[in-house]
């Protein structure tokens, strides 16, 4: 049939974000669980399924329904972390991968059935190397055009050549993924892709517009659309041989240095920056050492060899660059050395800066905070990075520059007892001592109960002199990790005003008030 759609062989994992958030974050998916997105269920497993829940409940309904039900947050990025093992299985098979979605990825069959022996020996011959492979369980569909294929993947079907569309005319219009549009074929007496098919092309543009129309021509079986073949990631990977042992940080730096400077050439090729860089070294007696440092992106070349440099010395000099217990050195030199651009991405889609977009001035000042670390070490130069946390020095984390700016407390999840906006200006090193006064100047207490003996009237920071407090709230009370006695924190925060205009933030702890932080 000239013109058909090309033949597709597409395979789909069922519940994928269910299965990437076992994969990534050890939910267990043969539980009842379920991926919410924007408060409502995008995806739930099967035993979630068993008990009454549903794509686009209401997580408070979907609760309802089945009460031990694990809610999981949607994460696309998750998913498609997760994904990349399978992709990578399918493309030691076939070749021309087009990944449609995470869980879903399509190839023209052609090539498969002809080198396997058939679609249907191609189709049963890739679950099972995915399966085999990755532990995961999927199903393929092969039909004409891509979204066919999509849905015959959901029955696990092999449409005959020329049958697409027989085989969807028999299929609900909710088919189309398109909610709005079904919702109005289904009020106007169109249920089926096959009703909807057999309505004229130019009346159909002109009621539903473009999108209707290219619905109305997938509902035929008419998907031109060709498929985005995915190009396998190049080898990135930089790795150096040594005849002679190297056993000196000096030598091992020197040596890092031009590897470091053949990977930023080789990622600079391919238009990209590295987030994370895994080091690996290989000893003479076969001791393997490895360790990943993480970036903010832009690691020039003279960045990466810091960083090797930094490893290397940590190996060598069995320091870890901090006090504590000082790992072991290695028992013999370095023989092999290798780079892993473990994380890449585009280096136009690296974020704006201080420094504005990815260039000249952003270059500039990397360099300079490059250097000074290079100097005093990693430590030096710290940003801060925002997180979640009850009091304000929780919810600040100071990471050195290059370092990914990771949270030490996720800020998503509700903290109960935070401070209310706005921040402190100032969040002070050490709480300093101080004590506070009722107007007859009897020291203020607070009960178990957390009732306040007086209202505060003066307060004395450390030696200094009386500050009259003119304006007081609070207390707000936190108990923490109560149940680690060891680790158990409890408190009680008030925010003063001084007659002189100063706002203070102040904690009770074990009966001694403290100065935590001040107010702009």
């Amino acid at each position: 049939m000239t013109g058909s759609p090309a033949r597709t062989l597409l395979l789909w994992c069922p519940d994928w974000p269910v299965l990437a958030a076992e994969i990534v974050e050890g939910v267990p998916a043969t539980g009842p669980v379920a991926v919410l997105h924007a408060n409502r269920v995008v995806a739930c497993s099967e035993r979630a399924r068993a008990e009454g829940v549903r794509r686009g409940l209401r997580k408070r309904e979907a609760q309802g329904r089945c009460p031990q039900l694990t809610v999981v947050e949607y994460d696309p990025g998750r998913d498609a972390r997760a994904f990349e093992p399978v992709v990578a299985a399918v493309e030691e098979l076939v070749a021309g991968v087009e990944v449609v979605r995470p869980g879903s990825c399509a190839v023209a069959a052609r090539g498969p059935s002809r080198y396997l022996g058939g679609e249907e020996a191609a189709a049963e011959r890739i679950i099972e190397h995915v399966a085999q492979s990755c532990l995961v369980e999927s199903q393929v569909g092969i039909a004409d055009g891509v979204f066919a294929a999509g849905l015959a993947a959901r029955a696990g079907r092999v449409v005959a050549p020329g049958g697409t569309p027989e085989f969807l005319a028999g299929l609900p219009v909710e088919a189309l993924g398109r909610s709005a549009l079904a919702d109005l074929l289904r009020r106007l007496g169109v249920r089926t892709l096959g009703d909807f098919a057999a309505l004229p092309a130019g009346d159909v543009l002109a009621r539903f517009g473009f999108d209707g129309a290219l619905a109305h021509r997938l509902a035929a079986g008419r998907d031109h659309r060709p498929l985005a073949v995915r190009q396998p990631p190049a080898d990135l990977t930089v790795t150096g041989e040594y005849d002679d042992p190297v056993d000196r940080v000096d030598a091992a730096a020197f040596a890092a240095r031009a590897l470091a400077e053949q990977l930023h050439d080789r990622l600079a090729g391919h238009g990209l920056a590295c987030t994370r860089l895994g080091i690996e070294a290989v000893t003479a007696h076969g001791q393997e050492l490895h360790r990943v440092w993480r970036h903010d992106g832009l690691l020039t070349a003279s960045a990466i060899a810091d960083r090797v440099r930094w490893q290397l010395d940590g190996w060598l000099s069995g320091s870890n660059g901090r006090a504590g217990a000082r790992p072991a050195r290695p028992s013999s030199g370095i023989i092999r050395l290798r780079l892993i651009p473990d994380g890449v991405i585009a280096q136009a889609g690296l974020q704006t800066g201080l420094w504005g977009e990815t260039g000249e001035e952003r270059e500039r000042a990397h360099r300079a905070l490059s250097r000074v670390q290079g100097i005093l070490g990693p430590e030096a130069v710290v940003t801060a990075v925002l997180g979640g946390g009850r009091s304000p020095a929780d919810q600040v984390r100071l990471v050195p520059w290059g370092d990914e700016r990771l949270p030490a407390r996720p800020g998503a999840p509700p903290w109960p007892g935070r401070l209310p906006p706005p921040a402190p200006a100032v969040v002070l090193p050490s709480p300093l001592a101080a004590t506070v006064h009722d107007a007859a100047g009897e020291p203020v207490v607070i009960s178990a109960r957390l009732a306040v003996s007086a209202a505060p009237a003066r307060l004395v920071v450390g030696a200094g002199r009386p500050a009259e407090i003119v304006g007081w709230a609070g207390p707000w009370p936190v108990d923490e990790r109560w149940w680690a006695p060891a680790e158990a924190r409890r408190r009680a925060r008030f925010q003063v005003s001084l007659a002189d205009g100063a706002a203070l933030l102040l904690a009770v702890e074990a009966g001694q008030w403290l100065v935590e932080a001040i107010y702009d």
